[in-house]
């Protein structure tokens, strides 16, 4: 089960998972967790990367049209 769009959202605009990484000062992997569901970010961190990748935090977790 997909509970965030963060992967998609990425490829979508052609920014990689190091370069979010480095953006917001975690490892790779951590990133990578988050970017495959394994992990949740926190809602900080959640918000965090929204502001990075200038979307609504709702963008992060669902789809436009299920909202």
């Amino acid at each position: 089960m997909k509970l965030n769009k963060i992967k998609s959202i990425l490829e979508e605009r052609g920014i990689s998972q190091t370069w979010l990484a480095k953006r917001l000062g975690k490892s790779y992997g951590m990133v990578n967790a988050y970017a495959c569901n394994r992990i949740q970010p926190s809602l900080d961190v959640l918000s965090q990367i929204a502001d990075i990748l200038q979307v609504d935090v709702k963008d992060l977790i669902t789809n436009k049209d299920e909202r």
